[in-house]
């Protein structure tokens, strides 16, 4: 861009829902019970796949994994912005922005890659059944866990490292509640080709490749699906995977618009309100979506209740 305008940027102002000032009390209490309500629903699957015998199949080690992140990432958020609804002047030091960049995108890549090995667990159990068990052995399991984690972190220092070595001076008004990276990109006073560049990569990476390698999968398990001779026999081995796939949809649909959308068509507030949904409301209904829509999970937390209330 190579303007330089003034001293150098100690700080930025997160502007965000601050200028709507008779919805911050409402948007504040709104936001609070949300965030109470996904930290309890993914907190429930995590203590119910851990205590329950049942639950302690690859799928739901996968699922473990998706809802601990869901909350690491909600957290990452949530609680800054409802510090922010709460403050006169919205600031964020340098050094706290480049952390919730830093854990928002390794969060953020690290469920991208935890869907796609959960659509693979799903593919091996529905295309694969006789190879299953060494297919999702535990050994694999770790290794899909892992490596999810592993492009979380590569994805989240280079994005982080690559954007805060750029110079900034003069303007440090971000128009969004959080510290994402092409509201920071905007204000930055040296060139942002290879933080372009790089959001580019990630997005065709982790959002266009996760996507397709899922769509496959399922390709393959509709064609399965189709080979069962009877409607009931399709009906119960395509609910084994069809809260997993309304997850997908939302998560993927939600980064799709966020991420893959033209800069020209796109408006600050229209921004937040797409960001609002994927980093709040989305995390929110996985718990819902894996519970009610569940035999197996609602089993799990009737016995583990029931074990509970009997316990001396």
């Amino acid at each position: 861009m190579g303007r330089d305008n003034g001293t150098a940027v100690t700080e930025f102002i997160l502007l965000g829902f601050s200028r709507f000032v008779s919805l911050r009390g409402p948007l504040f209490w709104g936001v609070l019970c949300i965030y109470l309500v996904t930290l309890l629903g993914n907190s429930l699957i995590v203590v119910l796949t851990l205590a329950d015998p049942a639950l302690r199949s690859p799928m739901y080690y996968l699922l473990r994994h998706f809802s601990l992140v869901e909350i690491l990432y909600t957290t990452t958020i949530v609680p800054r912005m409802l510090a922010d609804l709460r403050s006169s002047r919205p600031a964020i030091p340098l050094a706290s922005c480049f952390t919730q960049l830093y854990f928002f995108a390794l969060f953020g890549i690290a469920e991208c890659c935890l869907l796609t090995a959960m659509a693979y667990d799903r593919y091996a159990a529905i295309c694969r059944p006789l190879h299953y068990t060494t297919l999702m052995n535990s050994r694999a399991c770790a290794g899909l866990v892992g490596a999810s984690y592993l492009m979380g972190v590569v994805t989240g220092t280079t994005h982080s490292v690559c954007i805060f070595t750029l110079p900034y001076n003069g303007a440090n008004t971000i128009h969004h509640f959080l510290c994402d990276i092409l509201p920071v990109l905007r204000l930055t006073t040296g060139s942002t080709f290879w933080g372009e560049v790089g959001d580019i990569t990630i997005t065709t990476a982790f959002i266009v490749v996760p996507f397709l390698l899922i769509m496959a999968s399922y390709a393959c398990i509709v064609g399965t699906i189709l080979g069962v001779a009877t409607s009931q026999g399709r009906q119960k081995v395509f609910s084994t995977c069809s809260s997993h796939l309304f997850v997908v949809m939302l998560f993927f649909g939600t980064a799709t618009v966020a991420y893959m959308r033209p800069e020209a068509g796109s408006s600050p507030n229209t921004d937040q309100i797409i960001a609002f949904f994927y980093t709040v409301v989305t995390p929110m209904l996985n718990p819902f979506v894996y519970t009610l829509r569940n035999r197996e999970v609602t089993g799990a937390m009737k016995r583990v209740i029931s074990r509970y209330l009997r316990s001396p």
